[in-house]
């Protein structure tokens, strides 16, 4: 028996009580992931990336290992939940336009303490100003610099479109912006390389393409490592209480933790593991969070339909956005409907030994968007369910 085999004979063991759909996270396999995350980090803290995971028992088991610290957020309004229910360093990792959430946050000393907002435009700061509705709390501002790579004098970039603020003078001179307007308080720099850490260097049966990305990604590092030294001591000559220079994401840890400027690591996905990062050399998990659908019809020999299933990540469009059909190994997808919103056809000799209402068992594209489907995940220990938690979706939060 397979490794791959003996998890579905484990997963199909623990929620033979449970009709599916159902979604599960194998907590061992949580668990290994963390301990990898934390050997690739080398002692830096690592911030958990909450839209990776997206349940709060889950953020609370992993923040309750020695080596993580704190909460990467994604939405305000996730941000002052998580404040309010107890969690007490959470940075918002991108810009907000939420005027009510800033007026409870400049309102609330509590909030105000726990939550570290971004900002890569003086415009915001005005947004922020125009929305305290008197609220008069000192509101803690994290600085974005821009990662990406230009070459050919700017004319090619390579990387996300996120900030403005590329150069030190630039991110300098958005520090003095805060450091000039009342209410606001510089306390750290924010720098996510998402074309190495989200980018796998090791597509199977392209080896010329996976040789390119890793070009691409090794020039990226060495140009970042030393524009973000520079970034830091521009922003500290202007900010010298600065608390943290946050940088990283899950497939670039070991790179990102080995500069000395950075002082933790922003990391989530690594701790599911979905699709997306199985085409990595530097580094491999476990796929820790799973989904199940049942099969509902047999249309013929080779062929099951299952129910459900057409749940597309985000992204550029295309096959690699799709979950995978994962548990009985050898299904795939026909061509011409791919997974469909209420019914997925599955080809392969496989669908054969499948009956109605038996389990299929998908992995998802990327982490924690297949909470925004299911409001429950239920732990899996060996071959039990010894637990049943809440998504966000499943106490009533759909923050985006």
């Amino acid at each position: 028996m397979t490794a791959r085999a003996a998890d579905r004979a484990r997963y199909d063991r623990a929620t033979a009580h449970l009709d599916a759909p159902l979604a599960i996270v194998d907590l061992d396999a949580f668990d290994a992931n963390a301990d990898d995350l934390l050997r690739r980090a080398d002692g830096k803290p690592i911030r958990v990336a909450s839209k990776s995971v997206r349940c709060r028992a889950l953020l609370e088991r992993v923040l309750a290992r020695d080596g993580f610290a704190g909460v990467m957020s994604f939405t305000l309004a996730e941000s002052l939940w998580l404040a309010r229910s107890g969690f007490d360093d959470v940075l918002l990792a991108y810009p907000s336009a939420d005027r009510a959430g800033f007026a409870e946050l400049a309102g609330d000393p509590k909030l105000a303490s726990a939550v570290t907002v971004m900002i890569d435009d003086p415009a915001q700061l005005r947004l922020i100003d125009e929305a305290r509705d008197g609220g008069q709390e000192v509101v803690r501002v994290c600085l974005e610099l821009d990662t990406s790579l230009k070459l050919f004098g700017g004319r090619v970039r390579v990387g996300a479109r996120r900030s403005p603020l590329h150069s030190p003078a630039q991110v300098a001179d958005m520090a003095r912006a805060v450091a000039r307007r009342p209410g606001f308080e510089v306390v750290g720099i924010m720098a996510y390389e998402g074309h190495v850490a989200g980018v796998g260097d090791a597509l199977a049966g392209r080896p010329l393409r996976s040789r390119a990305v890793r070009l691409m990604q090794a020039a990226a590092r060495r140009e970042l490592a030393e524009r973000r030294a520079e970034v830091v001591r521009a922003v500290r000559a202007v900010a010298p209480g600065l608390e943290f220079v946050n940088g990283g994401g899950t497939g670039s840890v070991q790179f990102t933790a080995a500069e000395d400027c950075v002082t933790e690591i922003g990391a989530g996905s690594g701790l599911y593991v979905p699709r997306l990062f199985d085409n990595y050399t530097s580094f491999s998990g476990r796929p820790a969070a799973l989904f199940a659908q049942p099969v509902v019809r047999r249309p013929g020999v080779g062929v099951v339909t299952v129910l459900g299933g057409g749940y597309p990540a985000s992204g550029a469009a295309g096959s690699d956005r799709l979950p995978v059909p994962y548990l009985p190994e050898g299904l795939r997808y026909d061509p011409q409907e791919g997974p469909g919103e209420v019914q997925t056809p599955l080809l392969g000799s496989p669908a054969d030994d499948l009956l109605l209402g038996d389990k299929v068992w998908f992995r998802h594209a990327k982490a924690g968007e297949l909470c925004e489907r299911f409001d429950t995940l239920h732990l899996v220990e060996g071959d039990a369910v010894t637990g049943t938690v809440p998504t966000y979706r499943g106490e009533g939060h759909t923050f985006l």
